[in-house]
């Protein structure tokens, strides 16, 4: 049976849905730039537990958003001298591109923080009603004390909670540190304001921290199975979603929670800052194909952090390229004899079934999942060579690993 770890419980689980279909929402790209590698690292892992999820028999209804009216969307914009529809646009195009191209499986439609605006009016309207938010100089926000279990994804001691009211107007702030006080879910618009609306609540514009719970609402409903984004999301904004949709409607939020770690560069995270990011496109200038960067993002387990070693990603990229040759060989039609060593070859072709599913049943452990098919298949490479595997054979070793790629997406 599948177990995930779940970040609420700090536990591995065994995974039982609430009903069918699987409801799953994944945090997409913040569009004020265009997503890099540590983006797709996450992407690429959400769209594996989709696969998944399918492989074992599960109709799953996924939700992907794309925040595209936050501060930092707004900041660019105005540093580039161009409308913020110009810049979100273009990099929701290259977001949309470049999954294609790594085999990520996107949901449609992908709701936008722009097409939810009426319904992050209407979950701040009920937060007002239920004396969870309040106004404040025209901004809206949300006071946590008001939400019994606050901080509980983090486990966060409220003990330490500032006895002095403090307020946080930004949408995001930078590192890994909680903001002690209230946060802002509506943003009122003063004169020189470029993203704005009229609304029932005033002129303004949702906060990132009410603008996930519109999209989820509106598109999932208010409780889901699963909730998946980087672990940069445990600090806050997870919880904050937890708050504020927990109490409009009640309900728990998400059962299962997953987090990604970082990939690295030098040891250190992506930033601007540091000018350390590396995109997509940059490692195919390099040489590397789109197949070969899904591969070494899968290269490590999810929760471990991935240290991008451009040396490690090419050994690892002549690994897959040599994996695809031999399921090529041993596809190919008209070059089968008679199948020798029977029972080492039945073998073989079981474990392409059960190492795979045993590893992907631990929490999506696709290391050692390709780990497994690799030998499975070296091995039976080896005895293809020598005329060894029948037709027959051949056609249960390629069902057998179309069915492990259809999700991890790399070896045909």
């Amino acid at each position: 049976m599948l177990e995930l770890y779940n970040t609420m419980s700090r536990e591995k689980e065994i995974f039982r849905p609430k009903s069918s279909p699987v409801r799953m929402f994944t945090c997409g790209p913040s569009i004020y730039s265009a997503p890099h590698v540590g983006n797709y690292r996450t992407f690429i892992w959400e769209d594996v537990l989709q696969r998944y999820l399918e492989y074992l028999g599960h109709d799953v209804k996924r939700v992907i958003n794309l925040t595209d009216v936050e501060d930092k969307a707004i900041e660019e914009a105005m540093g580039r001298g161009m409308p913020v529809g110009e810049l979100t646009g273009g990099n929701a195009e290259r977001f949309v591109d470049e999954a294609g191209r790594l085999r990520i499986k996107l949901p449609e439609p992908i709701p936008r923080a722009s097409t939810s605006v009426d319904q992050a009016v209407y979950l701040i309207g009920r937060l007002l009603e239920k004396g969870y938010a309040y106004r404040h100089e025209g901004d809206i926000f949300f006071d946590p004390l008001k939400f019994k279990g606050f901080g509980k994804l983090f486990r966060l001691d409220m003990s330490k909670w500032p006895s002095a009211k403090k307020r946080f107007k930004l949408d995001t702030y930078p590192g890994r540190r909680w903001n002690l006080g209230d946060f802002i879910l509506w943003h009122a618009c003063g004169d020189d304001d470029v993203v704005c609306w009229d609304t029932e609540i005033g002129r303004g514009r949702p906060s990132w921290n009410i603008q996930d719970p519109a999209m989820i609402s509106e598109n999932l409903g208010y409780s889901l199975d699963i909730f998946c984004g980087g672990i940069d999301n445990i600090y806050r904004h997870h919880d904050y979603n937890i708050a504020v949709m927990e109490s409009v409607s009640g309900e728990e939020l998400a059962h299962y929670w997953l987090h990604g770690e970082h990939v690295l560069v030098g040891g250190k995270k992506m930033s601007k800052s540091l000018r350390n990011i590396v995109y997509p496109g940059d490692m195919i200038d390099r040489g590397f194909s789109w197949e070969q960067i899904r591969f070494y993002l899968l290269s490590k387990h999810y929760r471990k952090k991935l240290n991008l070693d451009l040396e490690a990603a090419s050994a690892q990229g002549a690994r897959l390229n040599s994996m695809r040759e031999m399921v090529s060989d041993l596809v190919s039609r008209g070059s089968h004899g008679q199948t020798r060593q029977k029972e080492a070859v039945a073998g073989l072709i079981d474990s392409l079934k059960v190492s795979f599913e045993k590893s992907m049943n631990s929490d999506l452990d696709a290391p050692s999942a390709v780990a497994g098919l690799f030998d499975a298949i070296r091995r039976l490479h080896d005895i293809h060579k020598s005329g060894g595997i029948g037709e027959e054979d051949a056609c249960m070793i390629e069902d057998r690993l179309r069915k492990a790629d259809s999700v991890l997406q790399f070896l045909f």
